[in-house]
């Protein structure tokens, strides 16, 4: 029997898969994806994007680890299980065609800050020469807050406070408390280096945090 047609291109998820599971390797080796944690999407086209499934080793992943969901996170082409967070993914790339990839990590410094400054809701970085890497910032005289988000089972609550969030100004990233860090951007190299950016400037901001208390 005929199968239908898929209703995306499989040539490009191909190509795809492959430069996600080369850079989410690079980031297993660095230590930021511990056990199966993590999750990681690209954009494939204007409703579906290539996401990795759940529960999989993030450094050891092959091709066929590499699903489909549309923009409302249903597996599209293969009955498999997306990440129980594909929620929070698909709702960028619903709301900002421009984003092309988001990926979300579990380092020890994410995990820690977010600890750290979940009663504040959010982590102030101001003056770091680093926030010209993310987009649109041309100097490092401003400050942005970085939100810490309650963590919750519960993905459409959590996807709620991130709208609203996204609907109060410019947003390159979120934490969520216990749990990693949110970055994302207009391609894979975009969302690394602001992925980087943060875990540079939440590191900085944790030393700091020491060396006052020290003081």
């Amino acid at each position: 029997m005929n199968q239908p047609p898929l209703p995306y291109d499989a040539q490009r998820l191909s190509v795809l898969a492959d430069l996600l599971i080369t850079n989410i390797a690079e980031l297993a080796r660095a230590g930021w994806t511990p056990a199966t944690s993590s999750n990681f999407s690209h954009r494939l086209d204007d409703a579906h994007c290539a996401i990795t499934v759940s529960g999989k080793d993030k450094g050891r992943l092959v091709e066929d680890d590499i699903m489909v969901v549309d923009f409302h996170g249903q597996a599209v082409g293969r009955p498999l299980r997306p990440s129980a967070e594909t929620l929070l993914h698909t709702q960028l790339y619903a709301r900002f065609p421009d984003i092309g990839c988001v990926l979300h990590t579990h380092s020890p410094v994410q995990t820690i800050a977010s600890r750290l400054f979940a009663a504040q809701g959010h982590i102030r970085l101001e003056g770091y020469e680093l926030l010209k890497a993310l987009h649109g910032n041309t100097t490092h005289e401003l400050s942005i807050d970085l939100p810490v988000f309650p963590n919750t089972q519960d993905m459409d609550i959590l996807a709620a406070q991130v709208e609203a969030a996204l609907d109060a100004g410019p947003l390159w990233g979120y934490l969520i408390d216990g749990h990693g860090l949110y970055a994302w951007g207009q391609d894979m190299a975009q969302a690394r280096r602001h992925l980087e950016a943060f875990e540079f400037l939440l590191h900085c901001e944790l030393e700091l945090t020491k060396l006052r208390a020290a003081l």
